[in-house]
């Protein structure tokens, strides 16, 4: 349309046209949004337009572009990634190996190693270049990730760190010895401990002002740090805990009695009991209204936690063929990773299933994969297997557009 007329093409370049459009789309600020170019005498170029259409091309990358051969990162030999950070261009790796390792996500590079804990690393958080660690040793350890230093180790918890949620210069840590501990990873200093679970603890959510933590005790229980006094004891799981949200009004939880709960968090009150996945749901997110739940039962489902709704599950003849490990979702995707030994991508709207983008040989007969996580160019795959078919690495997949 725009090679018709030149009005037409002034309209084509319409800048508050396609800034409403990437505002539907959620794509942020265009990196050149300063730069207006000329495209030929007399005709102003639109950067938003240039933001939408490139995202629209990292988002059919991802749909059905080529995939390219994966970087390979290998580390960690023949133990398992218990955890995976990434931010940026910086990936972080823990292991039962009692170290973590800090990757470039640009060359597939190991820039550092973090050694000192005495322990399997079982828990991790990252901001800018702080890592934060929890093992089975009872400490955490806080990192510089450029240096490789351990700038604090903090001591207090009796038992394996099992969980932990950054929020500023604040991490609470939730331990088998069944409390709870907030600490300044600034100064080092633990500044409260949460008591009343009489269970491990097994997943903890912090905004910054409540934390929310959920026990093999069958319970969650919501905190004010600052009183350490715990507001509500949410009762209504049969068995342990596994997994939280929060999102500072609705807590999320998961158990091993198979259902997911809705909670009210000012209140207290339960307002959904999700049924229908058949097992433990061992992972989740929450996005505004939209809970996407991956289970033992090899399915991921996709609700609505207003109206407590079942939207989609995603099955199918391609669906997974063992316990779903790990997931990630955006405005349009989800990723799920399996101890089958495949990623796969679902569309988000419909449930349907895209494509795997991952599928390891030793799939079925050992090879996992453990954790991913992904930003909107790129995926990070912990793979490995127990039984040594498959030797332990991140894959790093890149469906960013080449800029010309």
């Amino acid at each position: 349309a725009a090679q018709t007329c030149r009005y037409w093409r002034v309209l084509a370049e319409d800048n508050l046209l396609w800034r409403e459009k990437c505002r539907e789309e959620g794509i942020e600020e265009p990196l050149n949004l300063r730069k207006r170019r000329l495209l030929s005498p007399g005709f102003m170029y639109s950067p938003w337009k240039f933001a939408f259409m490139r995202q629209h091309k990292i988002d059919m990358n991802w749909r059905s572009g080529d995939l390219r051969a994966p970087k390979v990162l290998k580390g960690h030999d023949d133990h398992v990634i218990t955890c995976l950070q990434f931010c940026g261009n910086r990936i972080v790796s823990g292991s039962d190996d009692n170290t973590l390792k800090v990757w470039s996500a640009v060359t597939g590079e190991c820039v550092q190693t973090l050694v000192g804990h005495t322990g399997g690393v079982w828990s991790s958080q990252m901001r800018d270049n702080i890592v934060i660690s929890g093992s089975t040793d009872r400490t955490l350890k806080v990192w510089n990730a450029d240096t490789g230093e351990c700038v604090h180790t903090l001591y207090g918890h009796t038992s394996t760190v099992r969980c932990m949620h950054l929020h500023g210069s604040r991490v609470v840590s939730g331990s088998r010895d069944a409390t709870l501990r907030l600490w300044d990873i600034e100064t080092g200093q633990c500044l409260h401990v949460l008591m009343g679970h009489v269970a491990a603890v097994r997943c903890v959510q912090y905004d910054g002002h409540k934390v929310v933590s959920g026990a093999y005790d069958y319970t969650v229980k919501v905190w004010d740090p600052e009183s350490e006094s715990c507001i509500h004891t949410l009762q209504g799981h049969t068995n342990r805990v596994y997994s939280l949200q929060f999102d500072g009004t609705h807590i999320v939880s998961g158990s091993l009695d198979t259902s997911i709960r809705v909670w009210d968090m000012e209140s207290g009150n339960c307002l959904h009991t999700l049924m229908g996945h058949q097992s433990l749901t061992s992972g989740m997110e929450l996005r505004d209204n939209i809970l996407v739940s991956g289970n033992a039962d090899s399915t991921v489902k996709i609700w609505d936690i207003k109206t407590g709704q079942c939207l989609q599950t995603l099955q199918g003849p391609s669906k997974h063929q063992s316990a779903v490990t790990c997931l990630q979702f955006s405005s349009k995707f989800v990723v799920t990773s399996s101890d089958d030994g495949t990623v796969k991508l679902w569309d988000l709207k419909t449930g349907e299933f895209v494509r795997n983008l991952v599928a390891l040989e030793s799939g079925g007969s050992g090879g996992v994969v453990w954790r991913i996580r992904a930003s909107n160019t790129k995926l990070v795959c912990a793979v490995g297997s127990r039984n040594g078919t498959e030797e332990t690495k991140l894959l790093v997949l890149d469906f960013d557009v080449d800029l010309k």
